[in-house]
């Protein structure tokens, strides 16, 4: 216990200068071993540190706290003494060991998940995702961690603020994975569907060397979302997928295919069929709310294709071609695409007769001017920066054989 005490006065006295910090991070190395032995004993030694100040120091002995097993009584004090550490720690000092701030971060992730209380894990994860990256371009370990807890919270809009930050700089490709899988579910809470496609997709292209269930269960949701988002899915996949993705991934998501190319057909009744025969695999991958959303889009497809035909048109017979069962439901279809933007029409409730208009947006505007000229400049870096990480994938991959998994 005595060597502790000298631990605890070394942190106290080298957590200044940048020299004193580097000095202090070789002391630690050393230290490693006899901290968890200590495990056990070692949170009354994190109370004669400043966290604030010692964040190095209090980083070494945290995470070796951490380690031993929590007892029945401990997961609030633990979850509080972390949070509070994330909070207040200095994100220079954590990054001299970002791999013990990352285990330290995903035992409380671990906590907050077991106790059924992941709302009191967002916060401070996502500052520790701030603490840890570089850059906003940066996406660490705890990105995906992060966004899992979005999920259970479904606390998905504080989720999109992350997905929103172009990601051009990755430790790991697995996290990256990771990410765009619970990214692109986040975005389906938000009904986000064509961020969600492009996040969906990019688990399914990604490279692999043998087939896994993560890469399956995205596969399942990126034929919903593209059916969704455009009205379409297609079985055949870009070149650079890997080829056990091209040859396996349909095996195992027939139903999916089954349920794509009914709705390729236009026609309710065969999707409904389709809906019925598979509900129970829908059900039991989760995915049967979704699925209704599938169904429900393309009863809106075939109600946009009658505005490319018709100028006006009975509630009545709206009901009718589009196979619902009352022109109330049709109004009510209708009302709702109205209001979600998704076609530009009127409704005179006396003669039950619906008319529809053009797009009244004729991208003259200045904001609309400025909104294209915007994406366009973000295409443009986006490209770049996704050549340049890829001639480097190609160059480490020539320089070491390793390849992604």
């Amino acid at each position: 216990m005595e060597s502790m005490e000298a631990l605890i006065t070394q942190i106290q006295g080298l957590s200044g200068s940048v020299e004193d910090i580097s000095h202090l991070h070789n002391l630690l190395k050393l230290t490693e071993e006899s901290l968890q032995s200590e495990a056990p004993r070692l949170a009354s030694f994190l109370g004669q540190l400043d966290p604030a100040k010692q964040s190095l120091g209090y980083l070494y002995i945290l995470e070796a706290y951490t380690s031993a097993p929590i007892s029945r009584e401990q997961p609030s004090e633990f979850i509080m003494s972390v949070s509070t550490f994330i909070n207040s720690c200095l994100a220079e000092q954590i990054r001299l060991a970002a791999d013990k701030f990352v285990s330290v971060c995903k035992r409380f992730k671990d906590q907050v998940v077991l106790l059924q209380e992941p709302l009191r894990g967002v916060a401070p994860m996502r500052t520790a995702v701030q603490k840890l990256r570089s850059s906003s371009e940066h996406l660490t370990a705890l990105h995906p961690d992060f966004l899992l807890l979005c999920l259970l919270a479904k606390s998905y809009k504080t989720g999109l603020g992350i997905l929103k930050e172009d990601i051009f700089e990755i430790d790991q490709p697995r996290d990256f994975f990771l990410y765009c899988y619970y990214g692109g579910m986040i975005c389906i809470g938000q009904k986000h569907f064509c961020k969600a496609r492009e996040l969906l997709r990019n688990v399914v292209t990604a490279p692999m060397s043998t087939i896994n269930a993560i890469a399956i269960e995205a596969y399942k949701k990126y034929c919903l979302v593209s059916l969704i988002d455009n009205g379409q899915f297609s079985t055949a996949l870009p070149k650079y997928t890997s080829s056990v993705a091209q040859r396996s991934l349909k095996n195992f998501c027939q139903p999916y295919i089954d349920l794509a190319n009914s709705y390729s057909s236009g026609k309710i009744s065969e999707l409904e069929s389709c809906v019925e025969t598979n509900k129970e695999k829908f059900e039991s991958d989760n995915n049967l709310g979704l699925v209704k959303q599938v169904v429900s889009s393309l009863y809106k497809r075939n109600i946009q294709r009658l505005t490319l035909t018709y100028l006006t048109l009975s509630l009545q017979d709206i009901a009718n071609t589009v196979q619902l069962n009352t022109p109330k439901e049709a109004e009510m279809h209708v009302l709702r695409m109205i209001q979600d933007g998704e076609i530009f029409a009127t409704i005179n409730q006396k003669d039950e007769m619906v008319s529809f208009h053009e797009d009244p947006e004729q991208y003259k505007t200045c904001e609309m001017i400025e909104h294209i000229d915007s994406s366009i400049q973000r295409v443009v870096h986006s490209e770049d920066a996704i050549h340049e990480i890829s001639l480097t994938n190609q160059y480490n991959q020539k320089r070491t054989g390793l390849k992604y998994v």
